[in-house]
């Protein structure tokens, strides 16, 4: 069974900086793309930044570009997301998820297959 598990989030002020971590177990990287989607109250599932599974293309959203930064690490089976310059409305729950049929980086999240649980980030002003 594939499992998603983010780490990283948490408070932080205005300006300031997270690293999220997303590490999976059950099915190495070999092929597809892990994408970053945040979410904040009463809004829709926002996509953040994706990634292919060979570092090859990556893709950030509007909201990430200039501030963001997506990598991968195969060997610990675990995507990255940085986050710098972060603002208040970056405030959200942000998931990582799996989209394992695809050879480049799709936005949709209903072309991803498998998710993780969520970790809150909150920045305050």
């Amino acid at each position: 069974q594939v499992q998603l598990v983010e780490s990283g989030g948490g408070l932080v002020q205005a300006g300031g900086s997270l690293r999220l971590s997303c590490a999976a177990s059950g099915r190495t990287f070999s092929s597809g793309a892990m994408g970053w989607f945040r979410q904040a109250p009463g809004k829709e599932r926002e996509f953040v930044a994706g990634i292919t599974w060979n570092s090859r293309r990556t893709y950030l959203g509007e909201a990430a570009k200039g501030r963001f930064t997506i990598s991968r690490d195969n060997a610990k089976n675990t995507v990255y997301l940085q986050m710098n310059s972060l603002k208040p409305e970056d405030t959200a729950v942000y998931s990582c998820a799996a989209d394992w049929d695809t050879v480049y980086v799709r936005t949709s999240r209903y072309d991803y297959e498998t998710w993780g649980q969520g970790t809150q980030v909150t920045v305050s002003s």
